[in-house]
Order: C-alpha cells, then structure tokens, then sequence
C-alpha cells in the first residue's frame, strides 16, 4: 500500500508529458501532478488539445506539423487562449513555460502529431489528464457528458508509441452537470480494476504545495479570462479549500446548483491502453481526420445501442 500503482508506472520515467484530454483548461487539471513530478527531478512537458484557432496565429508556433509551441510572448486571442494564460502563469513562476497545443482534429492528424512530440522530447511517459470523469466513458452509458475531444485524445496517444501511458482522471462529480451518471463511473472503475487497469486514486493534500501553486494557477486564469473562466478546474479548486456544497462560480452555472465536494480533489488513474481497450467505439474513430467526423460517429455508435439504464447512488 505505501507504493501506489500509478507512481511505480512512473518510476523509470524521466521526461513526461502531461496533456490536456479534453481542450481548454483541463490541461491545467495535470498541474498538480506536473508540480509534483518536477520536484522529484523530472522533466515535464504541457500539451493541450486547443480550442483556439492555432492556424490563425503566427506561422512561427509551428515547431512542426500538428503542433504549436505556445510561450508566453505568443501573439493570440486576448480574451480567450487557456495555452498561454498557462504558460504566462508557469513563467511568472519561473517554472519551464512552453505549452504544446494541438489543433481540434480527427484521430489520425492527432495522433501524428503526439508521435512527432513525443519522437522530438524523448518521451518515457505520456499522462492524458481530464478534468471530470467524461473520458471513462466506454459508450454504452446513459449519457457520455462531452465525449468527442476526450475520445480523439485517448485514441490519438493509444497508438503513440511511448512506453508509459497514463490517465488521470481528477473533479469527480463535475460531469453530472453535463449528464453523467456516477453510479456508472464507479462500475466502469471496478471492470478496469477486475482487468487490472485501474492504477489506484489519491488526493492532492489541499494544504500542500501543488494546492496552493494550483489554486493560484485557477485564479490567474479566471482573472485572465473573464466570463470564461473553467467551471470544471473553479470547483476543482473549491475543493481544495476545503469548501463544499453548492460553490458559486462566476454565474457560469446558469443557476445550476452545484456539489463541490472532496473527490473533486482526487486523481482517479489507470493504464491507458487498458482504458481504450475497453471503449466500446473507438475503433470507429481511429481513422478519422476531423472532429465532426468523430461526433457523428459516436451518434451513429449511439443510435444502435441500448444505453445501459441510469442508475441512483443507494446511499
């Protein structure tokens, strides 16, 4: 018990990218494992699955192809641009600033592009981080949250050939806004633990270092970011002072209550190829080039199933 899976996966690894699953600010969901990692000696890398429109910027970004490295003196959007309001946050904190940011396409550029990042830094590990539980997801579930960036980044790194891949799942609970049933998380959970899978979860200790530096980094990015801000990271960071219950958030939530809650601050992890492995649909996607091409075949996955029925917490 004192050595817990998903750091003994780690244990030889010395340069490790931590990615955004998700786009947007779930990147930032990987800071307390990157803070940690770092301290242990590693090399760490940030990449983001961007929502921002990269073609627009700057030829210059593009190290190669699928890939802009994003500083913080990088030309973009001011009033939405998680990449860099990341790297001027690790800057301003004199911690490695470039963040790698990949265009919204299908599997196949994606995975093209983790295969030149991870041939270029050397990589040992790649850890896929989501901020919610939406990429657990195997298909048949009574609703799938938002399931089309998490599916093309699980697909794209499940066939990038590096000898550590990861899944760390942290804000367990976030995603009933968007429909999940938790029940069915936790059942998912448990079939990757019966095929061993499932690499354990721990908490990030709210008056720890990587907390605080976390909480700042959140922070930052919603007064860098107005109106915009990340709703799933904003609870994440609740969490973390130790608040529960229904937490307001900018009025992001539409008046939506909300459960902040301790597992929001708990890493949920698990071998990635495992985790593809039991998707019920991602071998449907492998082939794809753009994003709408995955979502419409999710719907196509969809509409030939009969989704297992949503199910309450017995307690």
């Amino acid at each position: 018990m004192w050595r817990l899976p998903f750091f003994e996966a780690l244990s030889d690894a010395r340069r490790v990218l931590i990615a955004g699953a998700g786009g947007g600010f779930d990147v930032y969901a990987g800071l307390p494992l990157a803070l940690a990692l770092q301290s242990t000696g590693r090399t760490v890398h940030f990449g983001s699955l961007s929502i921002v429109n990269l073609h627009a910027l700057d030829k210059t970004v593009w190290r190669e192809p699928g890939v802009a490295v994003i500083t913080a003196d990088t030309v973009g959007p001011e009033d939405y641009f998680p990449e860099r309001t990341l790297a001027r946050w690790l800057a301003r904190h004199r911690l490695p600033s470039t963040v790698h940011a990949f265009p919204r396409t299908g599997v196949r550029p994606l995975r093209a592009a983790y295969r030149r990042l991870a041939k270029r830094l050397d990589l040992d590990a790649i850890i896929l981080v989501d901020g919610g539980t939406d990429i657990l997801m195997r298909g048949d579930e009574a609703a799938l949250g938002t399931p089309v960036e998490d599916a093309t980044s699980l697909a794209a790194v499940a066939a990038t050939p590096v000898p550590t891949r990861l899944v760390a799942s942290i804000g367990f609970g976030i995603d009933a806004y968007h429909g999940i049933n938790h029940v069915q998380v936790l059942e998912n959970i448990a079939a990757l633990d019966r095929d061993g899978h499932y690499l354990g979860a721990f908490t990030v200790p709210s008056h720890g270092r990587e907390a605080a530096l976390y909480r700042d980094a959140v922070e930052h990015a919603r007064t860098s970011t107005p109106g915009r801000s990340s709703i799933v990271n904003g609870q994440i960071a609740a969490a973390l002072t130790g608040a529960s219950g229904n937490v307001p958030l900018d009025g992001r939530t539409g008046g939506t209550p909300l459960f902040v809650n301790p597992l929001m601050a708990m890493y949920f992890t698990f071998d990635l190829p495992g985790l593809a492995a039991r998707s019920l649909y991602l071998d449907r996607i492998r082939g794809t080039d753009d994003m709408l091409q995955v979502s419409h075949l999710i719907e196509r996955f969809r509409d030939e199933i009969d989704p297992r029925p949503r199910v309450p917490f017995p307690h």
